[in-house]
C-alpha cells in the first residue's frame, strides 16, 4: 500500500519556491495571444461550416447519411468549443489585468511614514 501523504524532502519552502506576480503586462500578453488563437479559430469554424454547407451529404444509405451529419456536426462543434473556450480565456486576463490595476491603487502603502 502505498502512502499518500507528500514526502517532507518533496514539498518547497516559502524560499524555495519561486513567486510569480501577476502583472497586468503579463494578462495582457496572455489576453492578447488568446485572442489572436479565438479570432484563427472563429475563422476556420466559420470556414468548416461554410464548407460543410456547401457539399450536401449525397448518400442513398440512411446510415451512412446519419454518420455523416454525426461527424460534421462533431467537427463543427469541437471547433465551435475551441472558439468560445479561448474566447472566453481573452475575457478573464483581461478583467484580471484591470483588477491588478484597481488592486495597485486602492491597496494601502506599505512604507513606514516618518514621524
Amino acid at each position: 500500500m502505498t502512502n499518500l501523504t507528500p514526502n517532507k524532502d518533496s514539498v518547497p519552502t516559502s524560499t524555495e519556491a519561486t513567486e510569480t506576480l501577476t502583472s497586468p503586462l503579463r494578462c495582457l500578453t496572455g489576453a492578447m495571444i488568446s485572442g489572436g488563437m479565438a479570432i484563427a479559430l472563429y475563422s476556420l469554424t466559420s470556414s468548416i461550416a461554410q464548407s460543410f454547407a456547401a457539399k450536401p451529404v449525397t448518400s442513398s444509405s440512411t446510415v451512412a447519411h446519419n454518420i455523416a451529419v454525426a461527424v460534421r456536426t462533431l467537427v463543427t462543434g469541437t471547433a465551435a468549443l475551441a472558439t468560445g473556450v479561448f474566447s472566453l480565456v481573452t475575457v478573464g486576463l483581461v478583467a484580471l489585468a484591470i483588477q491588478t490595476v484597481i488592486q495597485r491603487f486602492t491597496k494601502p502603502s506599505s512604507t513606514p511614514s516618518k514621524q
